[in-house]
């Protein structure tokens, strides 16, 4: 007979198998103290780094605008004749009442003469129509003479002292006219360039000589989305909204919100808004496209960090957190981004040090090198 084989029971394959988890438990665990003990061995990844801080961060809204003149005023001639000087330069800066041209005034000055001639004769004859007057009217209550005559004499002053009103009326018109002979400046600004030059005729009202912009102040022009008008309006009723405009190239500008349309533009969504700016320095030129910045309110204590320490992922944002020379992956919330800093709405504490520069060669749980102060400081201040 054959033996039978005797069947291994039950009891010692539950202890195999509980022999081989324990081999790969302490296999794992073996395997994670290597890579620990091998991150330990990695040399320092140098990295640059910055502290999350509290600071005031202003809530601003960027767009683009134009600029636009305070005033624009077109100077033509209110008479028609020869222009006999024009006293100023092109793209010069005048005062209000500057003298900026003359239209030959001695066709003008020859109506003033004889305007004043005929109220002087007239005056006369006035004189002495209500002497006659007066005279006729004692010899009427005396009986001397018809009343009728009486009252053709005081007609006859009465109709004297309507042609002497209408002398001084026709003497005052040729004195304007006259006036208008000498083109005077209506605002404060710039003028542009002359387009009659001495010499041409001008006919009254009818070509422009020149243009003025009154560039200080000026207006800054520019639309926002309509969202956004209801958080314009309640900060506006606040106090007074910065607006800040920087042309391409130069130093920006700091002004004041000061018009909000009515309406809506149903073709854009948009608002319509203005700006003033003294433009004291004249960096803001009419037509000139500007970069835009409105500040609605400052946001206080925000914890902020280097907007580039922020990275991105499968699983979202996080950063690589500075303990003991050692770096930790932390997933960040940020709120948003402004000039370079991003506001941390959770994820971070203050004080917290972050990796800026170097991710690439970071490990999560590996060690980490610091540049040096100095670096830092550089870094930090960019």
């Amino acid at each position: 007979m054959i033996p039978m084989q005797r069947t291994r029971s039950v009891p010692f394959l539950r202890h195999v198998g509980l022999g081989v988890l324990l081999a790969a438990a302490l296999a794992a665990c073996s395997k994670g103290a290597q890579d620990q003990a091998q991150k330990k061995q990695m040399p320092p990844a140098p990295v640059k780094v910055a502290a999350a801080v509290k600071k005031d961060v202003p809530l601003r809204l960027n767009v683009t605008g134009s600029v636009e003149a305070y005033a624009t005023v077109s100077i033509t001639s209110q008479i028609s004749g020869q222009i006999e000087k024009i006293h100023f330069k092109e793209g010069e800066q005048v005062a209000k009442g500057s003298l900026l041209a003359t239209i030959d005034p001695r066709p003008f000055k020859t109506a003033v003469a004889q305007a004043e001639a005929a109220l002087a004769r007239d005056t006369v004859q006035l004189n002495n129509a209500r002497r006659d007057a007066e005279r006729n009217e004692s010899l009427a209550r005396d009986g001397v003479v018809p009343r009728q005559q009486a009252d053709q004499a005081s007609a006859a002053a009465d109709s004297l002292a309507a042609t002497v009103a209408a002398d001084k009326a026709s003497l005052e018109n040729a004195r304007l006219q006259l006036a208008y002979c000498y083109i005077h400046s209506p605002i404060d600004g710039q003028t542009g360039s002359v387009q009659l030059d001495e010499g041409n005729l001008i006919k009254a009202n009818d070509k422009t000589m020149v243009t003025i912009f009154q560039v200080k102040p000026v207006y800054v022009s520019f639309a926002l989305p309509q969202a956004q008008l209801a958080a314009v309006r309640e900060n506006m009723a606040q106090g007074r909204l910065k607006v800040t405009a920087t042309p391409e190239g130069v130093r920006g500008a700091e002004g004041s919100l000061v018009f909000i349309d009515n309406g809506i533009d149903p073709a854009t969504g948009t608002i319509r808004m203005k700006a003033s700016f003294a433009n004291g320095g004249g960096r803001l030129v009419p037509g000139q496209f500007v970069n835009v910045s409105l500040t609605l309110t400052t946001e206080k204590d925000a914890l902020t960090i280097p907007s580039h320490a922020v990275m991105n992922g499968q699983k979202g944002e996080y950063v690589f957190v500075v303990k003991n020379g050692m770096a930790e992956m932390r997933p960040v919330t940020v709120r948003r981004s402004f000039g370079g800093d991003a506001l941390i709405e959770n994820g971070l504490a203050e004080g917290d040090t972050v990796v800026t520069d170097g991710q690439i060669q970071v490990i999560p749980g590996g060690p980490v090198k610091p540049a040096e102060s100095g670096e830092k400081g550089k870094e930090e201040s960019r």
